[in-house]
């Protein structure tokens, strides 16, 4: 990667989350990202149908949309690449996805996909985002976290017990008083 490009990379994980696609396939969000200096945006879609057609031209997976390089694809072995690359990581809340990035010291905007059984992703994006080390945004709000982000806000995560972690969620979901 060009030592000049600043790069979001956008992740669904193994599932697909059409909300997430559909709201990163916006020339809103696109401009919000471009104010806030990145260059370029990659976006893994998963299994899902929606391809996004606003800022990347139509039947194509790579273009330039208001000088942002943007491209996408359903799957990669490993998205470790992806993800040490970037400057910034907007992903669903899936536990693999977001520790992945943490420990990789990347800044990281987390969307729970509300579909998933028993909103695991919500109670672990918002533990997250309580503990200052990621921002956690519904689809909807998305464009408005984007826009406030600041990475300097964020607590470092410091790879360790997960017993302190799941303490916290057993507190939050009333295993414990």
């Amino acid at each position: 990667m060009p030592a000049n490009e600043r790069a979001v990379f956008v992740t669904v994980g193994t599932t697909k989350f059409e909300t997430l696609v559909e709201r990163v396939d916006s020339l809103e969000l696109l401009r919000a990202l471009k104010d806030k200096g990145y260059t370029k945006l990659v976006i893994q879609k998963g299994n899902g149908s929606y391809c996004p057609s606003v800022i990347v031209p139509k039947g194509q997976t790579k273009g330039t949309t208001e000088g942002v390089d943007v491209e996408y694809f359903d799957y990669s072995p490993s998205l470790a690449a992806y993800i040490t690359s970037a400057a910034l990581v907007i992903s669903h809340a899936g536990s693999g996805s977001i520790f992945e990035t943490l420990t990789a010291g990347v800044p990281l905007i987390v969307v729970p996909n509300p579909l998933l059984m028993d909103n695991h992703q919500v109670e672990l994006g918002e533990q997250l985002a309580a503990m200052g080390h990621l921002v956690s945004a519904a689809p909807e709000q998305l464009l408005a976290a984007v826009r406030s982000f600041d990475p300097a806000r964020l607590k470092p995560y410091v790879k360790g017990s997960a017993a302190g972690m799941a303490a916290a969620i057993d507190k939050q979901l009333g295993f414990t008083p």
